[in-house]
């Protein structure tokens, strides 16, 4: 069959982008369309060998990439990824100058690659933003600038017009910034760096983020673009879709989540991540945790992860150690390299020569296994997360919030503990708590000055406990999963092949 067009697809470096980058390819394809998924040369570890066998529609381009400087050098000055995204950029006009045939119906970009809008645009091709993230977070981003929330007072309350009362902003909400990895540049070195288009307005701090009740990155992000597509759906977040199309006056559509389609075809059942993602090492088999899982009573596990990119402080981790060890609380908790340290994730970078074994490792809690015995399974490296959260011995999950996780754990009926860290996980975990109200947030009280104190080991117990023994919040989270239990959302089917049927027409 002849493919209708082509569409490209130019994901940001970090996992929890690649993932829904390759669904949306799929579903793309699936619309007779050739798709291209565009990545710098150091990821293709992380694509599955058998990617572009699944469609002859699907393709993979890859930018060659020399990686990252060794760290026995100097860092260059300003943002860690300026010098990435000038060699990718300069990768992506090569790659556009040496092709042939007909140029493509539209390139999609992710929004923490909207630097790369200009080069497209150069070459006639129309531009379409994609965020990774939910609705709710862009948003309520949106809602806080124009409700001008940085005069809150302690204990004040300020509903954000247009949104839901729920998700009013707080006090709390002016110290939730980024506390890590990664910040966003704003623009790449390079060609493009004196000129404004899709970056924030000049003199702006480079990679720093805006404040609460300043203008949203994202914004500038998708200026330009014809079409924002959002990693979401309607039952979820139909409310926050029609917000976003109303302020920003082009469409939107929710075309996900994005996950794998054995995901969406196997409610009920106990999903098995090797069929459907790369294995990673770790030191425990997928084998050996489902074994693990096998032996505990049902809903009496929490599974605590923070993904691959973001995670507390140190001294945060030995506070989730200590609540762990002085509870009596089945437990999986999985550890990523480089845990407890601040910085842009270095798989972000490229390959990096390093001789430092402790560098990579980070946080480990000595000991913590010996004590609680086979209470806890500690998880170094890669996790089965699906099989985790799809087991029914799982009764609760503590999570950072990222939005690939939460859906995961919201089409399986886990309820959420959330840990925010920074971006978009603050108001992930506030939708799961206020709005869906299939969870908590842990709460750490605030000091005499009103700002939010660090979490300690009370706060964290006090969450766990809450989670795991609250009956209505877990009938909440069953219910909420048997609207996914027929499959990927039909409303997302939809608006994708709306999305296709609107960029087809606009280059006619």
């Amino acid at each position: 069959m002849e493919a209708t067009g082509e569409i490209f697809v130019l994901p940001f470096f970090g996992q929890g982008h690649l993932n829904p980058s390759m669904e949306l390819c799929r579903n793309i394809s699936s619309h007779n369309f050739n798709v291209t998924l565009i990545i710098p040369s150091h990821l293709s570890s992380s694509i599955p060998a058998t990617f572009s066998d699944e469609s002859p529609f699907i393709h993979v381009a890859e930018i060659p990439f020399a990686g990252s400087q060794p760290e026995t050098e100097a860092p260059a000055r300003g943002n860690p990824l300026d010098q990435q995204n000038k060699q990718m950029g300069e990768g992506i006009k090569s790659f556009l100058s040496n092709r042939s045939g007909t140029r493509p119906t539209c390139v999609v970009i992710d929004v923490m690659m909207s630097w790369s809008k200009e080069i497209f645009v150069d070459h006639r091709i129309p531009v379409a933003s994609f965020s990774t993230s939910g609705a709710a977070f862009s948003a309520m981003a949106y809602g806080r600038w124009k409700a001008k929330i940085g005069d809150l007072k302690p204990g004040e309350i300020r509903e954000l017009p247009g949104l839901p009362k729920e998700m009013a902003a707080t006090y709390s909400d002016l110290f939730k910034g980024p506390r890590g990895r990664p910040q966003r540049p704003n623009r790449p070195a390079g060609d493009h760096a004196n000129r404004n288009r899709g970056g924030p307005p000049r003199g702006s701090r480079g990679g720093g983020p805006p404040g609460p009740d300043q203008k949203p990155r994202w914004v500038d992000e998708v200026d330009g673009a014809v079409a924002l597509l959002v990693n979401t759906c309607d039952k979820l977040e139909r409310l926050f879709i029609d917000y976003l199309a109303e302020q920003t006056k082009i469409p939107v559509w929710g075309i996900g989540p994005l996950l794998p389609e054995k995901f969406w075809k196997s409610a009920g059942s106990i999903l098995h991540d090797r069929e459907m993602r790369s294995n990673r090492k770790a030191n425990y088999t997928e084998d050996e945790v489902f074994q693990w899982l096998e032996s505990k009573p049902v809903g009496s596990v929490i599974y605590i992860s923070f993904g691959s990119e973001v995670g507390p402080s140190i001294d945060e981790y030995k506070e989730l150690a200590k609540a762990l060890e002085e509870s009596n609380q089945a437990f999986i908790w999985v550890i990523q390299p480089g845990s407890g340290k601040s910085g842009i994730p270095k798989s972000f970078l490229g390959p990096v020569q390093t001789d430092s074994e402790e560098e990579e490792e980070g946080y480990y809690p000595d000991g913590l296994d010996t004590i609680v015995g086979n209470r806890g399974m500690i998880i170094t490296g890669w996790a089965p997360q699906l099989l985790i959260l799809s087991h029914p011995s799982t009764g609760g999950f503590l999570s950072h919030c990222g939005w690939n996780s939460t859906v995961e754990a919201i089409g399986r009926g886990v309820p959420i503990l959330g840990w925010p860290i920074r971006g978009d996980q603050f108001d992930n975990a506030k939708l799961v708590a206020n709005h869906l109200k299939i969870g908590f947030v842990i709460t750490s009280g605030v000091g005499e000055d009103g700002r939010p104190r660090k979490v300690n080991k009370d706060d964290i117990a006090a969450g766990v406990e809450k989670l795991m023994t609250d009956e209505e919040v877990h009938e909440q989270a069953k219910k909420l999963s048997k609207e996914f239990e027929c499959g990927f959302p039909v409303s997302s089917v939809k608006a994708l092949g709306a999305f296709v049927e609107f960029i087809s027409r606009k280059v006619a």
